[in-house]
């Protein structure tokens, strides 16, 4: 086993891991994040969240892409969250500038924007062999994740643990679906998709914490979101 630092919040540490990275990668899953976090910026002004959970991952996936290729059958997995049904990328102000800041939207972005990398990302790199699908954990206990959510009172309604219209899982149920994606036979040849609970999510109905979003399938949406994604990349190199 071999460790190295990685900050997805700075794009330094990314380039400095990509760089030092050897040989094939078979297996990419773009877990870490932050939720609902506090208004915070990157020394490049972006707004933290969809700093770290899609701006990082995606300069990472990116920039392992000839090691991916390497590999000839890599699986690309992107953890985003039903918090992805709550909004889309706020394409004119997705840096908070703006508007005033909501923790939850901004949380909703970068996950939304989750989805949309795997969806652009499969048709780019279908020709290198890369799968990419994205998937919802399901609301895990026990981890830092909501460290910033405080009084769960004062989240919304669907974080309560008495609610029944989110999953609740342990640690070894909220990676079964990553794992899944990353390694089963059974997702063989899959790639462009959301999954849930082990499986390829439907379509999300309102008033439902399930399936995914017509806005987070948007492949007009995704290729702008890549396009943009490599615009603010190169604004800091």
């Amino acid at each position: 086993m071999h460790a190295a630092m990685l900050d997805l919040a700075d794009q330094s540490s990314v380039r400095a891991f990509v760089d030092a990275w050897r040989g094939p990668l078979h297996i990419l899953v773009l877990n870490a994040g932050v939720m609902a976090s506090p208004l915070q910026r990157t020394r490049e002004g972006w707004e933290m969240q969809f700093a770290t959970n899609h701006l990082g991952h995606f300069a990472l996936a990116t920039g392992l892409h000839g090691a991916l290729t390497a590999a000839r059958g890599a699986r690309v997995v992107a953890v985003s969250s039903v918090g992805h049904v709550n909004g889309d990328v706020l394409f004119d102000d997705i840096n908070f500038e703006r508007h005033p800041y909501d923790p939850w939207a901004a949380y909703s972005q970068s996950k939304t924007a989750n989805v949309l990398f795997a969806v652009e990302a499969s048709r780019r790199w279908a020709s290198d062999l890369i799968a990419v699908n994205a998937l919802n954990p399901g609301r895990i206990t026990s981890t830092r994740l909501g460290r910033h959510i405080g009084d769960i009172s004062h989240s919304p309604a669907s974080f309560d643990p008495t609610s029944t219209d989110v999953s609740w899982k342990n640690i070894e149920q909220g990676a079964a679906t990553s794992v899944l994606l990353a390694a089963s036979p059974l997702a063989e040849g899959v790639t462009g998709r959301y999954f849930e609970d082990c499986a390829e999510a439907g379509p999300h109905q309102p008033g439902v914490r399930r399936g995914v979003a017509a806005h987070a399938l948007d492949t007009q949406q995704a290729d702008r979101l890549w396009q943009i994604s490599l615009d603010m990349l190169a604004a800091t190199v």
